[in-house]
């Protein structure tokens, strides 16, 4: 389940098999794209914008990609067999004379002008994991609609970039409220959500980097298999915090975790 943290490491995997080297192989298998061909310009960059991956071309070209929830890109060595899924799951080819990054089950893949980037990122709040990032200006974005509730507020991309469902469910159990909970309902919203939205960007830098453990999300600080994340994915499983059983519920569509004891607030 991509979220923040796996756009950041995808981006820095791309960039690293393609900034600064020229392309020797492009295909892009969606219709609308498919005769263009980036063969020849060279890769300036490829840089995470929340959810959103940017790979940047010489001649002010951007291939614009979001991995949504399948979406995924492989790097390998050039002439080394692909796998990532079935070939028809492929939605892009980028190769050089190193590498071939490969995108399986990609749900937005289109060509853009550089110049006209913010039409698809320009809706985004501060980036957890960007030059961007600003607490207070994340938290007057949720604050903005005070009767959303928290986890929909943390989701949408347009207060802060780069929360999904896990984070969501792990956010709201730190900060011992419940995902329904009114954003204005918090104890001293103007205070509680800058420290919330530093929080989150603290879980995901965390999981960022190449640690023992690195690439695998940990919320909870414990190396211990089934113990990596406090609440999401633990339904009917014993609080890591008070051994009282998780439970789980929609929220907008998607399963929400929450501690009945240790969260307090409105539930479905």
């Amino acid at each position: 389940m991509p979220e923040g943290d796996s756009v950041h490491r995808a981006a820095a995997r791309l960039h690293a098999a393609l900034a600064g080297r020229v392309l020797t192989r492009s295909d892009l298998r969606v219709p609308r794209f498919a005769t263009a061909d980036l063969t020849g310009r060279t890769t300036l960059d490829v840089t995470p914008r929340g959810k959103h991956l940017l790979a940047r071309f010489e001649g002010g070209l951007t291939l614009h990609s979001h991995l949504r929830m399948d979406g995924a890109w492989h790097v390998f060595p050039a002439g080394a067999p692909w796998h990532g899924g079935p070939v028809f799951e492929i939605r892009a080819v980028l190769g050089t004379a190193e590498h071939t990054a490969v995108g399986y089950r990609l749900p937005v893949l289109e060509l853009i002008r550089t110049a006209e980037e913010d039409r698809v990122v320009g809706h985004l709040g501060p980036d957890l994991l960007g030059p961007d990032w600003d607490p207070d200006r994340a938290a007057e974005n949720l604050l903005a609609a005070p009767d959303r509730p928290l986890g929909e507020a943390l989701l949408d991309q347009r207060n802060l970039a780069g929360i999904g469902n896990i984070y969501k469910s792990e956010l709201c159990f730190l900060a011992q409220v419940t995902p329904w909970t009114p954003v204005g309902a918090l104890p001293d919203p103007p205070a509680t959500l800058p420290r919330l939205a530093s929080a989150a960007r603290r879980l995901l830098a965390a999981n960022i980097g190449d640690r023992p453990g690195g690439g695998h999300r940990n919320t909870t600080g414990i190396r211990r298999r089934g113990q990596e994340l406090f609440v999401y994915g633990r339904a009917h499983r014993p609080c890591l915090r008070c051994g009282t059983p998780v439970r789980e519920a929609a929220q907008d569509d998607r399963p929400t975790y929450w501690c009945p004891r240790c969260q307090s607030g409105p539930t479905p």
